[in-house]
C-alpha cells in the first residue's frame, strides 16, 4: 500500500531524512516513532505530497507520488499534528468542502458525517465556526475529514495530542476497524505503549536514518517497545 524507497530530503546543507526505505502493506497499521527533529513529520509530509524531495520515490498503491500526484492523493488522507482548516467556516461546511474535493456522494457524505460526528461527539458542534473550536474540536473534526472519502492509506502526525480519553479510545477503533476493511495506516507517535497495542508494524528514526523497522513483536522481542526504543537510541547515540 505505502512503498518509500531510498527516500532522502535536504533543508540546504541539513540531511532531514536519509536514503530511508519502509513499506507497509494494506491490512497494516504502522507506528512511526523517534525523538523531536528526527524526520518523522518530513517523511509523512513527502508521503502525501506537500513536501517535494531530492531523491528516492513514494509509491501510494502502487503508483508514484511523483507521477501519480492526483491519483495518489485521491486515495491518501493526511492529519497533521496541528490542524489548519478555514476557521471563518462552520464545521459542517468544511465537511462538505472536502467531500466535493473527492467527489464524496451527497448521499454518501449525508450518511457518513453524521455516524463519524456522533462517533466522535462533536454532532452539536458542526454548526459552529471553527474559529471558535479547541485544539481537540479541530482534531475531531481532522479525524471526520481524513475518515470521509473512505481512503486507501491514511498518514497522521500525533494524531492523539489534544483528544479527551473517549475521543483517543474511538480513534483507535476507527483506525482498527479501516485497516480490517483492508486500508493502511502510517502515523508518527510518542505514546509508546499505544502503539505497542495497536500497531501491526513499527518503524524507528534517528537523525533522518531509520534504525529499525519491522513486525512489532519481532521488533519488540521479550521487552517493552520503551525498552527497544531507549537502548536503540543510546546505541545509536
Amino acid at each position: 500500500m505505502l512503498k518509500i524507497e531510498n527516500l532522502t530530503k535536504k533543508y540546504g546543507d541539513k540531511v532531514a531524512v536519509d536514503n530511508l526505505s519502509l513499506e507497509i502493506s494494506g491490512g497494516e497499521i504502522c507506528a512511526f516513532i523517534g525523538h523531536n527533529g528526527a524526520g518523522k513529520t518530513t517523511t509523512l509530509k513527502a508521503c502525501i505530497g506537500i513536501l517535494s524531495f531530492d531523491s528516492g520515490d513514494i509509491y501510494i498503491d502502487g503508483k508514484s507520488v511523483r507521477e501519480y500526484p492526483l491519483e495518489t492523493k485521491a486515495v491518501t488522507a493526511y492529519i497533521p499534528d496541528n490542524p489548519d482548516m478555514y476557521e471563518f467556516l462552520s464545521g459542517i461546511k468544511y465537511l462538505n468542502f472536502i467531500a466535493d474535493v473527492f467527489g464524496v456522494s451527497e448521499s454518501e457524505r449525508n450518511t457518513r458525517i453524521p455516524a463519524l460526528a456522533e462517533r466522535l461527539g462533536i454532532t452539536d458542534a458542526l454548526a459552529d465556526s471553527i474559529g471558535s473550536y479547541s485544539h481537540g474540536m479541530k482534531q475531531k473534526l481532522a479525524i471526520i475529514a481524513a475518515f470521509l472519502h473512505k481512503p486507501r492509506i491514511i498518514l497522521m502526525d500525533e494524531p492523539f495530542v489534544g483528544l479527551d480519553p473517549r475521543a483517543s479510545f474511538t480513534l483507535k477503533e476507527m483506525m482498527r476497524e479501516h485497516c480490517e476493511a483492508g486500508g493502511s495506516i502510517f502515523f508518527s507517535t510518542h505514546v509508546l505503549d499505544v502503539a505497542e497495542r495497536l500497531c501491526d508494524r513499527v518503524a524507528i528514526i534517528k537523525g533522518g536514518k531509520l534504525v529499525v523497522s519491522g513486525k512489532m513483536d519481532e521488533v519488540r522481542g521479550d521487552a517493552s517497545l520503551e525498552e527497544v526504543f531507549l537502548e536503540l537510541e543510546d546505541n545509536n547515540a
